[in-house]
């Protein structure tokens, strides 16, 4: 009997727990014993399991987060780490891992998987940026969320005349900002794959105004190096000269927040159950995600330290109906 733990990893994202619930399930059918890991990769280090079946893992397939807590561990960056994280494991006769995260969480599955460690990632980050897989868990839910605040800014932006500046998440990704920024109807849009300067901005939005608008949204990725405090503090030095009344919505983690949507919950419990039947032939270094609408796996050391290119034609579709 193949005894497999289940952990989280790095942000948390709507339908981790339908994922996990995904795996448990799906190992319990295949005769597997399963154990939860408390708090990602701290938790491995320090030996957090709890043994996990199927009521365990019932009535959690709606929440959001993840049942199994998560962190951000440094310590598991270095070798002491990486060797406690074994120890562990293997003093429980655990023989498989599988990891549910984002970059930086399927890099340490990798590392594990280098030290001989039977280990499969699950493909699950709101950024969208996973090498391997064309969306992954939370993304879809991340993006409703964002949405749906600017449908709600852009009432409050038109009856003000005003310009609101939105952060939404993507510390190294553009994506959701390109999403949102087209489904929005936005009138500029900021990424950290293109500097694009203040000047450009204020450009686009006099432009804007010549055209017969009244108001606008500007949408702005968290890790673009002109931000909405570098965009502010330009705007509000040119004031007099711009005549343009700026507001400020950051987002943050409410977009992480809430419940799956329909689709990040099917997503997950298809993810979830492809990891176990990939470990069960023989699978390891591996991560699991869908790619034209299809499961696929793609080896782990493609996917570790990497991240997926922003589609330039989203930017190029953005700013062509921006008019």
């Amino acid at each position: 009997m193949k005894r497999v733990a289940v952990l989280t990893s790095g942000g948390d994202a709507p339908g981790m727990n339908a994922a996990i619930r995904a795996v448990v399930r799906s190992g319990v059918l295949r005769s597997c014993e399963m154990f939860g890991v408390r708090n990602g990769y701290e938790g491995l280090i320090a030996g957090d399991f709890l043994p996990l079946g199927p009521r365990d893992v019932g009535g959690i397939i709606h929440q959001g987060g993840t049942m199994l807590g998560t962190s951000r561990c440094l310590q598991f960056k270095t070798n002491e780490g990486q060797y406690a994280a074994l120890e562990q494991l293997r003093r429980r006769d655990i023989n498989a891992l599988i990891v549910i995260g984002g970059n930086g969480s399927q890099a340490g599955a990798h590392a594990l998987a280098e030290r001989g460690m039977t280990v499969l990632g699950v493909a699950s980050t709101i950024d969208n940026d996973l090498v391997g897989t064309d969306v992954s868990i939370g993304s879809t839910t991340a993006l409703d969320t964002a949405m749906e605040a600017v449908d709600r800014l852009r009432v409050t932006a038109a009856s003000h005349r005003r310009v609101f500046l939105v952060e939404v998440m993507g510390r190294h990704s553009g994506y959701l900002a390109a999403v949102v920024a087209i489904a929005g109807g936005a009138e500029a849009i900021v990424v950290p794959e293109l500097d694009t300067p203040p000047e450009a901005i204020a450009h686009q939005l006099q432009a804007s105004r010549q055209r017969g608008k009244s108001h606008a949204i500007v949408v702005v990725a968290e890790g673009a190096r002109y931000g909405v405090d570098a965009l502010s503090r330009y705007f509000r030095d040119q004031q007099q000269q711009l005549g343009l009344d700026l507001r400020i919505t950051r987002l943050g983690h409410v977009q992480r927040g809430g419940a799956p949507g329909v689709y990040d919950r099917m997503l997950a419990t298809r993810l979830g159950a492809a990891a176990i039947q990939a470990l069960l032939a023989a699978e390891t270094g591996v991560l699991v995600g869908l790619r034209r609408g299809a499961i696929a796996i793609t080896p782990l050391h493609e996917v570790a330290a990497r991240t997926a290119p922003l589609d330039l034609q989203l930017l190029e579709l953005a700013q062509g109906l921006a008019t």
